[in-house]
């Protein structure tokens, strides 16, 4: 895959290197080891056939790689790049390639170790928001997405320097090379000019480019997942004389559970290990193996790393542990064998990995060291923490859940729950996914790759009380925002919130083993009145709404009588669910009727839950009564059997909830009109020029950059004396309003924050008197003056860069409401309509808003107009580290910006940079 940009094509002679390197158009390069090296345009990546590479800045080192390179393509290859048959690179290209500026010439190589399979660059052009884009993809790795990847990488760089166009020189027979540009989503224009197609298009992203990127991003991951959840052979690396150590146990359950491919033993000593043919080393076995199992302690990994990667190993699965978890030392360990992994092109499981599980027939891969293998069934698990991994796995076979897939990421070093989330989307053996989170390295990737796989199936979390922190030895950063906004995350994914190991199994039983509910309506049956109060009042307050009254089942019914009452309740007009709680004894035997409630509910095509108080266990019965759904595989819907009936109202109420959501018009992505990002970035660069490390913008300041996104904010003049207030006032016209912009007073009753509408000049300077005084406390008392906006309802629209989260979007009433009861709403952008709607509607004291005691609304659509474009400039913008319009007066006719506080600073990394990279 190849296109020419107009370099000079033909073999300049040796001497021209000397005058190319004199050229004011090639700057001084910038070493790898230099401050003004973009690091942050480093990445790994997966390529379309889960093989993993690595994308960088090309360095003037790349001189003689680039050489084996060109040397190693074919005539055809080098035709398409340099429309003529150059055997040998000259000097002076080699060094125009090589020598960029990262700015104006920017270059990015895809290495595979040593070896470049992959060149990308751009050239701008003297328009500069135009530059010519070329490709040049290695013969060997062509049809793996290699060209795409750069193409990626390049457009969001591009952008970063203001960028918007591409354009290309392509020979009419390169197709693959069209296919790249016309494939990657933008709008591609070419017309045919002196015997090639010259092709130019937008690099904004646009719906369509951004989709394309997601689906390839998506079936990377999910194909390198499945090389590591199915793999062809497996290598065990520590196994010991011992039959409790790590390693046996791993090589003990990949025998005893039939793993369909070879099983290799790696001994440095013995020479057979349960009748295995035990290795040195993994390269000495001399057959192809895609995971090796590590088991031996820490500080022997790294050789074993280095062995796996001269044997060609796919996969590493660390059950060791003494890495990061360990401090400083260990961290160090931990980043080399990433480091060493990813240049052989290997992915890494673990460290501090309990294991994987494949339950497939065609697998059946036990790689743990749990003592116990899990059933074959329908639910993927994953779990970061190795010993919660042993107690998910556990707690699920008690429920008796079978199990597709068991994960356990440790440390997540490489493999997180990201990447076995891209692999659940297509996974036809899973049908529901549970998730038990301690961290979340990537939160806006994790966001939109979960948001794709509820839309699915059912994704059941719960969070650890670390999670939105950062536990010793995981790959994430403090956040700032919260647990609010991790919920907010949750919430915005679709996923199922659950708090506890036994909550995710009792929400993960309802989703895995019944239908989905197709509404709210509940019926509730039992035989103990009082219980059946109590599970009605809790169904109310769970969002569930309560068709007619409890009924009553008298201990004394017969399985047959109780079977015929619950038939009525599925067939009561709006019941969409039911629940049976029981108490013993009964006049007939808990089998009996386990077995009758399981056939009635079978038949209704609606989710059940029960109860057995004081009863024996009857969940064997209803697991072996359930209807039959799957005669392949032996999956039954199972009723689900609780210890009180409420575990179950508040499982059938998340299925509920979920359910709704699943249904429900999610919308479509914001992009509001009027929108000028260079004049944001202009006002952005010079702040930051003038102050490197950030501040707060002036009022000009920020009034320049709220317009550049469409938001008008109402004149605010900032005053130091009563003359200078009333002098403000004739300007803007009366009546005016003083206020202060000190923080700790603003929106805070009787905090003397603000005025009174002020009429008259003597009024103005009484205002201004007061004021001063009762703010003496804090030296200068911040006064500005506005003219007085019509009546409203102050709210607040605020951002925050996050150093976990990037982006967070906040919306709430002002004043105490939100800063003491915490009633605000999070959402992290981009953001749809929905989002929108849903964060401006989503406050418990939202009722102020849509009109309270006869008030009337406020104009939601002005007030949506605003959030999203905070959202557009919070999320294309990340210098922007705190915006907030703390003055924002909603009404019933239009929404009045009155005043602004804005912070910028130096942008950090965000986890998802706009372009593909394993993060």
């Amino acid at each position: 895959m190849t296109a020419h940009t107009g370099e000079t094509a033909s073999a300049p002679s040796a001497d021209s290197a000397s005058a190319a390197a004199a050229s004011p158009a090639l700057a001084e390069p910038v070493q790898p080891d230099d401050p003004g090296y973009p690091t942050s345009w480093e990445g790994d990546v997966v390529l379309r056939d889960g093989s993993i590479g690595h994308v960088r800045p090309i360095t003037p080192a790349d001189a003689e790689a680039i050489h084996r390179f060109h040397e190693g393509q074919s005539e055809e290859s080098i035709y398409l790049r340099f429309f003529a048959p150059i055997k040998r690179l000259s000097d002076r290209d080699v060094y125009r390639f090589t020598h960029v500026d990262h700015k104006t010439r920017v270059a990015l190589v895809v290495v595979v170790g040593d070896e470049i399979i992959g060149i990308g660059r751009y050239d701008q052009l003297d328009d500069p928001h135009s530059a010519e884009v070329a490709f040049n993809i290695s013969d060997h790795y062509h049809g793996k997405g290699v060209g795409s990847v750069l193409l990626e990488h390049l457009a969001a760089i591009a952008q970063e320097y203001g960028i918007t166009k591409f354009v290309a020189d392509v020979l009419p027979q390169n197709r693959k090379m069209m296919k790249v540009f016309t494939d990657a989503g933008y709008e591609v224009r070419h017309h045919y000019d002196d015997g090639v197609i010259a092709v130019e298009f937008t690099i904004e992203p646009t719906d369509r480019s951004q989709a394309v990127q997601l689906a390839r991003e998506h079936r990377a991951e999910a194909s390198s997942m499945a090389g590591v959840l199915a793999p062809k052979s497996v290598a065990v690396v520590g196994v010991s004389r011992r039959p409790d150590a790590m390693g046996s146990r791993v090589l003990d359950n990949l025998l005893d559970t039939g793993f369909t491919g070879p099983v290799y033993s790696v001994h440095s000593e013995a020479e057979s290990v349960r009748g295995l043919k035990a290795y040195p080393s993994v390269a000495s076995i001399g057959e192809p193996v895609d995971l090796a199992i590590i088991t031996v302690p820490a500080e022997r990994v790294l050789d074993v790393v280095d062995d796996c990667a001269e044997a060609g190993v796919r996969t590493l699965l660390l059950i060791s542990t003494g890495f990061a978890e360990r401090g400083e030392e260990g961290m160090e360990r931990q980043t080399a064998v990433l480091n060493r992994a990813r240049r052989a092109g290997m992915r890494i499981v673990g460290p501090g990995s309990f294991g994987l599980v494949n339950n497939h027939p065609d697998v059946r891969l036990n790689a743990t060291i749990g003592a116990d293998h899990p059933a074959p069934g329908t639910l993927g698990v994953c779990s970061q923490s190795g010993g919660l991994g042993v107690g998910l796995a556990a707690a699920m076979s008690r429920a008796g859940l079978g199990l597709s897939v068991l994960a356990s990421a440790g440390n997540r070093v490489d493999v997180s729950t990201n990447d076995l989330m891209q692999f659940f989307i297509d996974d036809e053996s899973t049908k529901t996914v549970a998730i038990y989170l301690e961290s979340v390295g990537n939160p806006r990737k994790f966001s939109r790759i979960a948001r794709q796989l509820s839309l699915r199936k059912p994704v059941v979390v719960a969070k650890a009380p670390t999670a939105g922190a950062v536990p010793p030895g995981h790959r994430a950063r403090a956040s700032l925002v919260g647990p609010s906004a991790f919920d907010a995350m949750l919430s915005q994914a679709g996923v199922i919130p659950t708090n506890t190991i036994r909550e995710l199994t009792h929400v993960s039983q309802l989703v895995t083993q019944q239908p989905l509910p197709e509404g709210d309506g509940l019926a509730i049956l039992g035989t103990s009145h009082g219980l059946n109060a109590i599970t009605a009042e809790a169904a109310r307050q769970a969002g569930l709404r309560v068709i007619g009254e409890p009924v009553p089942l008298p201990a004394g019914y017969s399985s047959r009588r109780i079977a015929d009452e619950v038939e009525a309740a599925f067939q009561r007009p709006g019941v969409d669910m039911v629940s049976v709680a029981l108490v013993a004894p009964l006049s007939t035997s808990e089998e009996e009727v386990a077995r009758a409630i399981a056939h009635i509910a079978g038949s209704s095509g609606k989710p059940c839950v029960t109860a057995f108080l004081g009863a024996r266990d009857v969940s064997g019965v209803m697991r072996r009564s359930g209807k039959l759904i799957d005669p392949k595989t032996g999956e039954r819907q199972v009723v689900p059997v609780y210890e009180t009936p409420l575990d179950g109202i508040n499982a059938l109420a998340k299925a509920s909830r979920y359910a709704a959501w699943r249904r429900s018009d999610h919308g479509e992505r914001v992009r509001p009109s009027g929108v000028n990002r260079g004049d944001a970035d202009r006002i952005i660069s010079a702040v930051l020029a003038d102050s490197p490390e950030g501040r707060d913008l002036t009022t000009q300041e920020a009034t320049a950059l709220l317009a550049s996104y469409g938001i008008e904010a109402w004149p605010t003049v900032s005053v130091h004396t009563a003359d200078e207030a009333v002098a403000a006032a004739e300007e803007l016209g009366w009546p005016v309003v003083l206020r202060s912009r000190i923080e700790s007073v603003r929106h805070r009753p009787g905090g003397g924050g603000d005025s009174n509408e002020e009429h008259t000049e003597e009024g103005l300077r009484e205002a201004f008197r007061s004021m001063t005084r009762r703010l003496a406390a804090f030296g200068d008392p911040k006064l500005v003056l506005q003219s007085t906006a019509p009546p409203g309802i102050a709210t607040v629209v605020s951002s925050t860069e996050d150093p976990l989260f990037g982006p967070v979007v906040s919306f709430g009433l002002a004043g105490p409401s939100s800063d003491l009861l915490g009633d605000v709403v999070h959402r992290i952008p981009p953001l749809t309509d929905v989002d929108i709607r849903e964060l401006v509607t989503g406050l418990r004291g939202g009722a102020l808003l849509s009109g309270y005691r006869g008030s009337r609304a406020v104009d939601f659509t002005a007030l949506e107009d605003i959030v999203a474009r905070v959202a557009a400039l919070a999320d294309d913008v990340p210098e922007v580290a705190r915006l907030s319009l703390d003055y924002l007066n909603a009404r019933h006719d239009g929404a009045d910006v009155l005043g602004a506080h804005i912070r910028v600073a130096p942008a950090a990394t965000r986890t998802d940079v706009g372009r593909r990279a394993l993060t």
